[in-house]
């Protein structure tokens, strides 16, 4: 796997500009070049710059850090691991588990962070925050899709296993929710969430999943009759906008309130008393707090 100077600065926090610098100055990296003098990266440059970036975030001179043997620069990082939770240096951590596919070492990172922080804090601080960076990188083939696959399903299972682990009211609140993605649309991470959201605050759900043809959705909502109907929109490539979609789900459930999550709300401007929109998850849960 080749890395741009620009997919090093995306993972890394580090500018490309200092990256050069540092790369002329100290001899840290000695990227390959193409006949049009583009620079690429090694798997073993990213790891080190992630390295190097976590020590000089912490107040170690780059000068120094350049003097130091590889051995020695992940020495101090396993030291800096041991003794910080900080956000930036847990999501290079998982940078770092995702290029060399290492299960182990990234269940090492979540589970320091989870022993200081609610499982809420840790999707929103830093699970969310890592899966921008990582997505960042698959659209632009920096990573493979196997490796976004591989940690795609850990965190998936992640936030499965929270959820089941929920206590079951014994008195569910009045309202229900069925939440589902459109078809063709494969990634639930968000929905999920989304689930547990409403799982812990006591609302009883319905949760259908991945690519769910319209058909399908509007019959099981005759037989459940939810309140809410809940999606997440994330991936761009359908046969309709996001605004077509939506207007469509509008029409389908003219009585029903849809809430409708996910980064393509960005694109979208279509309006509707039935729509309710939440671009961040915490504006989602303010929403739940107050029905």
């Amino acid at each position: 796997m080749k890395y741009s100077i620009k997919d090093l600065e995306s993972l890394s926090g580090i500018k490309a500009h200092t990256i050069r610098i540092w790369e002329k100055r100290y001899n840290l990296f000695d990227p390959q070049r193409s006949d049009t003098n583009i620079r690429s990266y090694t798997e073993n440059d990213l790891k080190k710059l992630l390295n190097i970036a976590q020590l000089n975030n912490n107040g170690i001179k780059i000068s120094r850090i350049a003097s130091m043997s590889v051995n020695s620069v992940e020495q101090e990082v396993l030291k800096l691991n041991e003794n910080t939770a900080d956000v930036e240096t847990a999501i290079k951590r998982m940078v770092v588990a995702v290029v060399d596919v290492n299960e182990v070492e990234y269940e090492r990172v979540l589970s320091d962070i989870l022993m200081d922080y609610d499982f809420e804090v840790v999707v929103t601080n830093y699970l969310f925050p890592f899966l921008n960076r990582i997505g960042v990188l698959w659209q632009t083939d920096s990573i493979t899709p196997a490796q976004e696959h591989f940690i795609s399903n850990i965190i998936r299972t992640k936030l499965i296993v929270a959820t089941d682990k929920l206590p079951i009211p014994s008195v569910y609140k009045p309202q229900s929710f069925l939440l589902f993605l459109r078809e063709g649309e494969l990634h639930e991470i968000g929905l999920l969430y989304g689930n547990y959201l409403l799982r812990k605050l006591g609302f009883k759900t319905v949760y259908l999943g991945q690519s769910v043809p319209l058909k399908d959705l509007i019959s099981i909502q005759k037989q459940y009759e939810a309140n809410y109907l809940v999606t997440s929109l994330i991936n761009s490539n359908s046969g309709e906008t996001v605004d077509e979609y939506l207007q469509h789900l509008t029409k389908s459930f003219p009585a029903i309130q849809i809430i409708a999550l996910g980064n393509l709300l960005n694109e979208s401007v279509f309006k509707s008393p039935e729509l309710k929109k939440h671009l961040s998850y915490t504006d989602f849960r303010k929403f739940l707090l107050e029905i």
